[in-house]
């Protein structure tokens, strides 16, 4: 058995040993992907954007009306807690600042043991929490410096459905789709509504530019509203860019001069193929490259002002 990136995991209140026995078999989670979940960077021991990764896993909460049992200063000093037992957490130096400590952070949450193993929830449930975190992996040099192919996905979203916002642990449509994408020798897929407009891909949002203007499909069409997406629709103009949110198809991927994919884990990657068309002149653009390095620089500023803090309250 392929031993676990971490040494400790944060469950339900305290650090246990990440090889251990750690929920029951009959956790809603485990049995029917009855859960939430949030995944974000931490540098130097600071989590990136934690009050909008906290304030998005509340209202995936809410949409399926459950409690997380513990408030945000408990996550937040839970994550203080297991970065620093992993060495993840740029304790390195007298300042804290180098080395940096990079990781990968997941919050999950699980509505919990539920012994009838009935599809409706048991109001009697207590939630689970579990925090992961592991060395934070940048993505592959192939990906930055020569782009990703794209296909576009047979599963149709409906933008209407409820849960399509909801960033759940269950990722079924997900990982067919990118089964798709490697029977295809591409690297990821792109989903569509049931009327044909541009979604997301499996794990990120979408960037079409052309000319200074990027554009990303609008909230309201079946995807997920980014923390990464967020940011740069109010920081394009750092790397000269008009930032619009509207409705896209594939004519505009196909009229774009760069297309680009952006997440909190891998940041802004290129893309430069779809269904085998290239897009652009089919390699990595310098707007994309540009906003992958402006997004690059303020996470890390944002840890550098944030080491001290961080080193105080420790």
């Amino acid at each position: 058995m392929v031993r676990p990136a971490a040494s400790n995991v944060w469950l339900d209140g305290r650090l246990v040993a990440s090889d251990a026995a750690h929920i029951s078999v009959y956790d809603r989670g485990f049995q029917l992907g009855d859960g939430v979940f949030e995944a974000l960077r931490a540098r130097r021991g600071v989590a990136i954007e934690l009050a909008g990764h906290l304030s998005r896993l509340h209202a995936s909460l809410t949409a399926l009306t459950f409690e997380l049992p513990f408030g945000d200063a408990t996550l937040a000093t839970a994550i203080s807690e297991l970065l620093a037992a992993e060495g993840l957490d740029g304790a390195g130096s007298a300042d804290g600042v180098e080395p940096p400590g990079d990781a990968v952070v997941r919050i999950t949450v699980s509505r919990g043991f539920d012994p009838t193993r009935a599809v409706a929830p048991n109001e009697g449930t207590r939630a689970t929490v579990a925090i992961q975190a592991w060395p934070y992996a940048p993505p592959a040099v192939r990906a930055l410096e020569q782009g990703e192919r794209f296909v576009t996905s047979c599963v149709h979203r409906d933008a209407d459905s409820p849960i399509s916002g909801i960033k759940t642990t269950s990722r079924a449509e997900l990982v067919y789709a990118r089964i798709e994408a490697e029977r295809a020798g591409a690297d990821d897929a792109i989903f569509l509504t049931t009327d044909g407009r541009i979604t997301e891909a499996t794990t990120a949002n979408i960037l079409l530019i052309r000319g200074d203007t990027c554009a990303t499909p609008r909230l309201g069409t079946a995807l997920l509203a980014g923390t990464t997406r967020a940011w740069l629709v109010e920081h394009g103009d750092a790397v000269g860019l008009a930032m619009v949110e509207r409705d896209l198809t594939l004519e505009d991927v196909f009229a774009a001069d760069e297309m680009a994919i952006c997440a909190s884990i891998g940041g802004v990657i290129p893309v430069v193929s779809v269904d085998g068309r290239s897009i652009g002149n089919g390699k990595p653009g310098p707007r994309t490259v540009a906003m992958r390095a402006a997004r690059e620089l303020w996470i890390d500023t944002v840890s550098i002002e944030g080491a001290p803090e961080r080193s105080a309250q420790g």
